[in-house]
């Protein structure tokens, strides 16, 4: 008798990918049993579609996937053969040709039957999200979370948002014939805070030295962040995330492949079509990435419905610059960053609009030298290795000259 060999454990990165793919499969197979399926905002509250049961998919993460995929080009150009400029962001390129495609081999996911929009991540999705809405002739619910201009969301911004919150649970719950229930969403607010702690808790070990991570693993890990941050098993792999780092603080290992003499802060989205490159190059001068805002982004902490409602106004884009640049020095403190590297992303305008600003503080309150390179979320057309190859190696020779001058 063949004698069963027990298999190790799964590594958190494993359970993580496999999250991902249960989500899509999932929304599939519900679409195959005449339910309804949404396309949802990265930030709307996820809390709502969760305990009501309602599954949805996320076009940014779809649109991420497809340019890391090298599809990004192909769908932007049929974006702008039907119209659209090249000026709006890729994403919402990439996410309005799939609704008329309706395939992509790169990164399937079903048509929607209702969109969930929230604009405290970009305004721009406004728009986008209308535009699918009147082309496919079916809902769409909008949560408006406003830029605030003061440090903390005031208690009035805070009813106007609740009021919607309240609204959208309603409208949704016609649209799909489901019941919200009270004692399933205190269960999902307490799984989606285990999930955000755990998250958090894992992206806070690129504080130590060596740190046990590359940091643009966070960019990859941060997809089940988006999707399936009320789910247990989102918060079962994150904690499990966390063990392992913290492990490997104690074993000094890393998942970066090298020396990490420098250590900095990278501002904005990836260019996901050049992800690849742009480790590579900061691996050339063994320069990690310790310190990122945009993945924090996803973990949303609260401890009832009223700081749910602040926490979603907290997201980068919905907040002042004040707070914004708070936000950028804590983690280049935290962190020990020796300098910073800034996309200026030519879809995300929002973000990289007042960044040539918060460039120049954060310089001044951090003493890092910075450098900016011109880039795409998802448009390949608009990065040039070279451009970011030589601001690199730029950034790299001003972090020695500081450090030898330390010496």
């Amino acid at each position: 008798m063949q004698e069963k060999t027990e298999q190790a454990p799964k590594k958190a990165k494993h359970l993580l990918r496999d999250i991902v793919s249960r989500h899509y499969q999932n929304a599939w197979d519900a679409k195959e049993k005449g339910e309804k399926v949404g396309w949802c905002a990265s930030n709307f509250p996820q809390e709502i579609c969760e305990t009501l049961g309602v599954p949805v998919v996320y076009p940014e993460n779809q649109a991420a996937a497809i340019s890391a995929k090298g599809a990004g080009l192909k769908m932007c150009e049929h974006s702008e053969s039907n119209g659209y400029s090249n000026d709006i962001c890729a994403y919402a390129r990439i996410s309005l040709a799939y609704m008329d495609l309706k395939e992509c081999k790169e990164m399937d996911m079903p048509q929607p039957d209702f969109v969930l929009c929230c604009n405290n991540i970009c305004n721009q999705m406004i728009k986008w999200y209308e535009n699918i809405a009147r082309e496919l002739d079916i809902p769409m619910i909008f949560i408006d979370i406003p830029y605030n201009t003061e440090f903390e969301t005031s208690d009035d911004r805070v009813k106007y948002i609740r009021a919607q919150f309240d609204d959208a649970i309603v409208q949704l719950e016609e649209i799909t014939g489901k019941t919200f229930s009270e004692e399933r969403f205190k269960e999902v607010m307490e799984i989606s805070q285990r999930s955000s702690k755990a998250w958090l808790g894992a992206t806070e070990y690129t504080k130590y030295t060596p740190s046990p991570l590359n940091g643009f693993d966070l960019f990859n890990h941060m997809a089940v962040a988006v999707c399936a941050r009320g789910k247990i098993e989102t918060a079962i792999a994150f904690e499990l995330l966390e063990k392992e780092y913290e492990q490997a603080v104690k074993d000094g290992t890393s998942t970066y492949r090298g020396e990490q003499d420098y250590r900095v802060l990278f501002e904005g989205i990836a260019c996901w079509p050049y992800l690849r490159h742009k480790l590579t190059t900061l691996m050339k001068y063994n320069i990690n990435v310790v310190g990122t805002v945009y993945a924090d982004a996803f973990g949303v902490i609260y401890s009832n419905v009223e700081e749910m409602m602040k926490a979603y106004s907290y997201v980068p884009n919905a907040v002042s610059f004040e707070r914004a640049l708070n936000m950028r020095v804590k983690v280049v403190n935290k962190n020990n960053c020796d300098g910073a590297v800034i996309h200026t992303n030519r879809s995300c305008k929002m973000w990289s609009g007042f960044m040539y600003e918060l460039e120049r503080k954060l310089r001044e309150e951090t003493d890092i030298p910075t450098v900016t390179f011109d880039g795409d979320q998802a448009d390949p057309r608009n990065f040039s290795e070279a451009q970011y190859d030589t601001r690199i190696q730029g950034l790299y020779e001003v972090m020695e000259a500081n450090r030898k001058g330390d010496e």
